[in-house]
């Protein structure tokens, strides 16, 4: 696995890159700017970039602007964004365009290096990493009428281990329950969320993502 790292802050991006090298991962760049991280993208073709939402010159939204134009010049492109926060309008536009091989993570989770790397592996399978974090701070933002509404706490909790890309078996194991329960949830979910089967969109990832359109939504 070939990765460049984007993060203006030396010893975070230093001590991705020890972390990711000692479990024999292959970090072909560290940069720190958006314009070094499209650069090093395009030379080294990666299969995974690791970066911040906030980076120079104006520590705004140029991190998520890179990665949104990396995978538009390399698509396929898997991208674990790290922020520090929940950045919810820089989320949302990051997923706008599909969710597959796509991450956000807060930087804490670093220090977790069994669930970053989960992540990380997770994503550049095609996969898709949420922070539970993000998903609780979104949920108490939307908005009353919303039919986010109609789920209950328990399928709330359902809906963010599928965010974090946890199978229903995992799911099952992590809240102590039958992996059959795990199934009429997630049915109870797609049916209150009104997503319907079908073969243009993956209803995990679109259940997920009206999290976010809801959010980015909000006055």
């Amino acid at each position: 696995m070939r990765i460049v790292i984007a993060e203006d802050d030396p010893l975070l991006r230093e001590g991705v890159a020890l972390l990711l090298r000692a479990e024999s991962l292959d970090v072909v760049a560290t940069t720190d700017s958006a314009a070094t991280f499209l650069a090093a993208v395009d030379a080294h073709k990666p299969d995974v970039a690791v970066v911040d939402v906030r980076m120079p010159p104006t520590h705004t939204d140029e991190g998520i602007k890179a990665a949104v134009e990396a995978r538009r010049r390399q698509p396929g492109l898997a991208v674990l964004v790290l922020s520090a926060y929940v950045e919810h309008t820089f989320a949302a536009e990051l997923l706008t365009g599909g969710a597959d091989g796509l991450g956000y993570l807060l930087k804490e989770r670093v220090g977790r290096v069994e669930e970053f790397l989960g992540a990380l592996h997770r994503v550049a399978a095609g996969g898709t990493a949420i922070d539970p974090d993000v998903i609780s701070q979104l949920l108490t933002r939307i908005r009353p009428d919303s039919a986010l509404e109609r789920l209950t706490s328990r399928e709330r909790g359902v809906l963010a281990l599928m965010a974090e890309g946890l199978g229903n078996a995992a799911i099952a194991e992590r809240l102590f329950v039958a992996e059959g329960t795990v199934h009429k949830h997630i049915r109870n979910i797609f049916a209150k969320l009104d997503l319907a089967p079908t073969d243009q969109a993956d209803r995990r990832v679109v259940a997920v993502l009206r999290y976010l359109e809801e959010t980015q939504r909000r006055p």
